[in-house]
């Protein structure tokens, strides 16, 4: 049986995997976690016993296949969370990510599953993340951060990888929202800002707002 802490420590070591690297250094999961080091170590060695992780000391931790389904598996429970929150009980979608934090936990496959055909089998959830099936496997979104956009260039929302309760209140203060249209109008290099063109507006974002902000792109 994993236990909740386990499992979220599973979750944090996936998504850094996930960001390219092939062993996770214990005080990047300490920074991802917001707690200490020697922490980190001690829950990595209890992982490493229960076959859910590799631990090498000084080498870093990497999720084995039994420790990356479990992972896909709390992460597909908190977005079909987040989905039927959303979609079924009117929930915006920057309150639903605390919540789902809680539902995640919950051990019933039966329960998940019946959740999964009660909302039509979801692929992506209210932020644009996509949903792992049973097996951890996913549909990958072909999209690029404003950042990483040529000016002129315009796409579709499909992303936001900010998911806090605060990025999303400024997406909505400003009238942003998955499937709009967005076109990269300039670029700043003095401050790293850009101007976008939006469904209502043109408007200055930062450079963290860019790249959180991730788009398919169109060629009209």
């Amino acid at each position: 049986m994993v236990t909740l802490s386990e499992e979220n420590y599973l979750k944090a070591i996936y998504h850094l995997e996930k960001q390219g690297n092939e062993a996770v250094s214990t005080n990047a999961i300490a920074e991802q976690m917001d707690t200490k080091a020697s922490s980190v170590t001690d829950m990595v060695k209890k992982l490493a016993e229960k076959d859910f992780a590799n631990y090498v000391k000084y080498q870093g931790v990497s999720l084995t296949q039994l420790g990356r389904l479990t992972a896909t598996s709390v992460i597909r429970k908190h977005r079909l969370w987040e989905t039927f929150l959303v979609n079924k009980l009117n929930f915006s979608w920057d309150e639903v990510h605390d919540i789902a934090e809680q539902l995640e936990h919950i051990k019933s496959e039966k329960l998940i599953d019946r959740l999964n055909d009660f909302l039509e089998y979801p692929t992506h959830d209210p932020h644009g993340d996509p949903i792992p099936d049973k097996e951890g496997n996913y549909i990958k979104i072909n999209s690029k951060s404003i950042l990483d956009i040529e000016t002129g260039s315009q796409g579709v929302l499909t992303t936001v990888k900010d998911s806090s309760d605060v990025f999303l209140k400024y997406l909505n203060k400003n009238d942003l929202a998955l499937g709009d249209k967005i076109k990269v109008i300039d670029f700043e290099p003095f401050d790293d800002s850009f101007t976008i063109e939006t469904k209502s507006k043109t408007l200055t974002i930062s450079k963290h707002v860019a790249e959180n902000l991730y788009l398919s792109l169109s060629h009209e």
